[in-house]
């Protein structure tokens, strides 16, 4: 009788920890959710916010490469530090830095001043996520969620991610519909800030509502982290993972020429696009990046992770290269919508094809290594496509042909270093 009243505890403890852990998958997604719903938005405008406040394109472009490199510095401290502190601790501070970075940029003209709070806050200029959240929520999932539906849980990370990103875009014509209304445009612009500082409050929130199965399983000695002071440890899986961080910067480093918010002063300064248009072309775009991450765990489960990544990836990257060709704006946005449906499908399996090559305790080193890669890639362009955006330059849109060769010179490489190496466990 006591042994059958053990069992069933146990197995009303399990059950209740498994609705934990579903809780704490929907949290995160939520708050994805909710920072792409605010970087959305804030990269489309970012751009015109500080051309109208007469910031040159190579200012702007400055001000994207601080912003990253800041991330890229986040990254690597939360890479060897998030696990001691805690990550939804981490978490929590981190949103607090979102908010405060939102109403900074909101409300300040000087550019040191700005520069200091890009450096240092969470600016999401890019839309796509580089801020050290993502190390953190990655090796979470996994933790929490069964291998049979990592690939799954990744896509509905990243397709909730996309489609709020695609709504942010959208919010991003508030400005101009005030402007219709009667009210002062610069009360569009701040009110824009204000709503990113509010959705980072509310990812503090929600990071504060974790529940403990979040946490690593154990927490590393103080000895450990002084020995990884430099870097994660990777004992089993350093190869592997530094080949593939050396192929995701040199794919990021492409990334960072077409940030959303560089590409949306693309748009604006070569056809005069409104911002109305432009929120409705970067809703467009990122609705179909949503739709298209549904797709990628079919076709992973179908082709396999490595081939849904390549070839998925190589002619949206192609796509990207012939945008500066189309001489009107319907016909360039036609191009970026068409690449939008395949770009974002490499996302999901990227991320899960990681977790699976590598052995399960050496998951949020991997992601932080490989986030880090990506962050130290994307760092490095934006002050290029800001100077290529300069002048007669303007014209020839040479960030997003670059962009678009180095794309696709990156898909070929990882096709050929990795199609023969074998994962850990099936996905």
């Amino acid at each position: 009788m006591a042994r059958s009243s053990r069992v069933d505890a146990d197995h009303q403890t399990a059950a209740l920890n498994e609705l934990a852990q579903v809780s704490d998958a929907r949290r995160i997604i939520i708050a994805r959710g909710l920072r792409s719903f605010a970087y959305g938005m804030l990269a489309v405008v970012l751009g015109v916010w500080l051309a109208r406040e007469g910031f040159s394109p190579v200012t702007i472009g400055a001000l994207v490469t601080i912003s990253l490199l800041g991330d890229f510095a986040g990254t690597y401290l939360i890479g060897l530090r998030a696990d001691s502190w805690g990550r939804r601790r981490t978490l929590a501070a981190l949103a607090l830095l979102m908010g405060l970075t939102g109403l900074a940029v909101g409300f300040l003209t000087s550019y040191p001043a700005l520069a200091l709070v890009a450096f240092v806050g969470t600016l999401g200029a890019s839309a796509s996520e580089t801020a050290p959240f993502l190390p953190i929520e990655q090796a979470i999932l996994p933790q929490i969620s069964a291998p049979a539906q990592r690939t799954r849980v990744f896509a509905r990370y990243n397709f909730v991610a996309s489609l709020a990103g695609a709504l942010g875009a959208l919010a991003a014509g508030l400005p101009d519909l005030l402007a219709r209304a009667g009210a002062p445009l610069l009360l569009g612009f701040r009110a824009l800030f204000v709503i990113y500082a509010l959705a980072a409050l509310t990812v503090l929130a929600l990071a504060l509502s974790l529940s403990p199965a979040v946490e690593p399983e154990s927490r590393p000695a103080r000895a450990e982290c002084t020995r990884a002071r430099f870097l994660p440890r990777l004992p089993q899986s350093s190869g592997v993972v530094y080949r593939l961080a050396g192929l995701f910067s040199l794919d990021a480093l492409a990334g960072g020429l077409i940030v959303q918010s560089l590409l949306a002063l693309y748009f604006h300064q070569r056809f005069g696009a409104s911002l109305g248009a432009l929120a409705a072309l970067f809703f467009g775009a990122n609705l179909l990046s949503a739709l298209s991450f549904l797709a990628a765990p079919m076709l992973a489960r179908r082709f396999g992770l490595l081939n849904t990544m390549v070839f998925t990836h190589l002619p949206s990257s192609l796509l990207l290269a012939l945008i500066p060709l189309a001489p009107t704006f319907p016909i360039a946005a036609t191009l970026l919508l068409a690449r939008q449906m395949l770009s974002q499908m490499d996302v999901p399996t990227r991320q899960a094809y990681t977790m699976e090559l590598v052995a399960p305790e050496e998951r949020a080193a991997a992601a932080s290594v490989t986030s880090l890669a990506r962050s130290a890639g994307s760092a490095t362009s934006p002050v290029l496509s800001g100077l290529l955006l300069q002048g007669p330059l303007l014209a020839l849109g040479l960030p997003l042909a670059l962009a678009g060769g180095v794309k696709a010179g990156y898909d070929l490489a990882l096709w050929r270093l990795f199609r023969h190496v074998p994962l850990r466990s099936s996905s």
